[in-house]
Formats: C-alpha cells, sequence, structure tokens
C-alpha cells in the first residue's frame, strides 16, 4: 500500500528550521519535494511511504514545527490554522481511499494525544456531519476557529482549545490535487482577487473543480492568482491559465508566469503545456512519477502514468 502525503507547515523564511523540518520527514518516508515561499510563509513538503513510515515521519514533522514555529508571531499571505496546518494522505495506484483515511484517523489521534493539537479531519476522512472541505474549516481564519469553539464546537481529536503557539491542525485523505499559481505583471490586489472570484468553482461560469485565491506577493511587488485544482481531468494548469489570462487581458494586464507548488501528475501536464502556461523552473523532475521512481517506488505506484493518476479508488 503506497501513500503520498503533502504536510502544509507555516515557515516559509527561516532556512535552517526548514531543513530541519525536512530532515524529521525524510528519515522515515522517502521526501519527494520541497516547496517554500517567503510570502506565503509556507513549506509543502511531497512524501510517499507505507502508512507506518509516513506515521513516524509525520509524527517527528509535528515534533520539529512545534518547537520552531509560533503563530503568535507569523505573518504570510496564505490562510492558516496550524503551525502544521493541513496533512493530506493520497491514495496512489491501487490503494484504497479507506487506507488513506485510516491513516488520517489515526495520525490525528496521534498528534491530538502527544502534542495536545486540536485536530479536525477534512475531505474523505471527514465524520458524518461535520465540515468536510478545508475552506469550510479554515474560514474566518483562527479567529474564527476559536469564536467556533467558545460556541461550542469541538474538533474530532484532542482538547476544544487552540494550541497557544501552534493553533490546530487539519488532517485529512483526498485525490491528487495541483497546487498552481498565476504571476500577474501587477501589483493590483483588488484585480487578481476579482479574477480569483471569477474562476473559482462556485462562480457562476467558474472552472470545474477550482479554488482561488488572490493574494500579494510583497517581496517581488506583484500579485497572484493561487489555484488548487482538485481535478485536473475536469480542469488541467492550462485551462486554469488560459482562464487567468483572458481575464487579465480584459483589464489590459499581461500574465508573466506560473508556478507548482510540489509535484504534478505527467498526465496533468505536458512539457508543451509546462512552456504554455510559462512555467517557472520547469523539469522533468516535476512530475510525480519521476521522483517515484527515483525514489524506487514506482512499482508499488502503479509501475505508470495509467496507474499513478488515476483517481483514488473508494
Amino acid at each position: 500500500m503506497l501513500l503520498e502525503c503533502v504536510p502544509n507547515v507555516s515557515e516559509g523564511r527561516d532556512a535552517a528550521l526548514i531543513a530541519r523540518l525536512a530532515d524529521a520527514a525524510g528519515r522515515d518516508a522517502a521526501l519527494l519535494d520541497r516547496s517554500s515561499d517567503p510570502d506565503h510563509h509556507r513549506t509543502v513538503l511531497t512524501l510517499a511511504g507505507s502508512p507506518q513510515a509516513l506515521h513516524h515521519a509525520l509524527l517527528r514533522l509535528y515534533e520539529v514545527a512545534l518547537a520552531g514555529i509560533d503563530l503568535r508571531r507569523h505573518q504570510g499571505v496564505h490562510p492558516r490554522l496550524g503551525a502544521v496546518d493541513v496533512v493530506p494522505f493520497v491514495p496512489l495506484g491501487s490503494t484504497p481511499t479507506a487506507v488513506a483515511v485510516a491513516a488520517a484517523e489515526r495520525l490525528g489521534a496521534a498528534v491530538a494525544e502527544r502534542f495536545g493539537l486540536p485536530v479536525w479531519l477534512y475531505e474523505e476522512a471527514a465524520r458524518p456531519g461535520r465540515r468536510r472541505a478545508l475552506p469550510a474549516i479554515r474560514r474566518g481564519g483562527l479567529d474564527g476557529l476559536a469564536r467556533r469553539l467558545a460556541a461550542g464546537e469541538r474538533p474530532d481529536f484532542g482538547p476544544a482549545a487552540l494550541h497557544p503557539t501552534a493553533g490546530a491542525t487539519v488532517i485529512g485523505a483526498r485525490p491528487i490535487l495541483i497546487a498552481f499559481n498565476v504571476v500577474l505583471a501587477s501589483d493590483d490586489l483588488a484585480l487578481a482577487r476579482r479574477i480569483a472570484a471569477a474562476v473559482r468553482q462556485r462562480a457562476p461560469g467558474g472552472l470545474p473543480a477550482v479554488r482561488a485565491l488572490g493574494v500579494p506577493l510583497p517581496q517581488r511587488g506583484l500579485v497572484q492568482v493561487s489555484m488548487n485544482l482538485l481535478d485536473y481531468r475536469r480542469t488541467p494548469p492550462r485551462a486554469a491559465f488560459d482562464r487567468v489570462r483572458a481575464a487579465a487581458a480584459a483589464s489590459g494586464v499581461r500574465v508573466l508566469e506560473s508556478e507548482l507548488v510540489g509535484l504534478v501528475p505527467r498526465a496533468a501536464l505536458s512539457e508543451e503545456d509546462a512552456e504554455h502556461v510559462r512555467l517557472r523552473e520547469f523539469s522533468p523532475e516535476r512530475y510525480l512519477e519521476t521522483r517515484l521512481a527515483a525514489a524506487g517506488l514506482a512499482a508499488a505506484s502503479g509501475g505508470d502514468e495509467k496507474g499513478i493518476d488515476r483517481p483514488a479508488n473508494p
């Protein structure tokens, strides 16, 4: 059974701490990728391994993160609830979704017990009648979550109070997701937010299976449309880029470049697509299949593109 796990940690600037986080996570599982952004103040790690290996790797990651991150001093443009903000498990190849759900539940219970963190489960791991979508859990940020706790909401595991320095954590199971950002040649945040609002799934005429935010990039003096492509078969990166580019052009603004956060299945993005979307620093090393093969995990993942990228089995 092979799982991918993509923990998002609220640290994107301290190189020494980021190195310690990556080292901790990579001791028991294969560390396939590390993406850090100082404006988002966030690091996304891509791990792969057995459920047991990932469990140990993630407990090490939480230990280092909680020792080094204090959300009271954290400022970044990305929404967040915790020092280790969100930890999704992704079934690969023939691994059933139930294995990812079980891994999420096991980790949630362990994190709550060991570190005193309130834990919310999301997506496929969400319990009946509970908030399922990550944006719904994050709504209102830490202050909103604190108000809901005060009003009687309870986490799935752990105390009904935020950790004083680490906040909360959200753990779940989901299919492959592509984090894809388009940078505009502009500092107009209102424009980026209008474009994000127009392209996201819930907007009239929006792109299916797309979540989007408009965010500033203060260190670059630019703005970005930051997207999660929840199902690249319905909206691949090229389609998302073209929609953002058209909306920006309608306001007289050009697209500067795009970027991936983490890895991408080969079926989602050809090398010609990567050139079309002006993807920064792209090479075949950004393919999930390439990294799995380098880690000796290709056979466990299904061994080819069709094995790795099909929808998770129920």
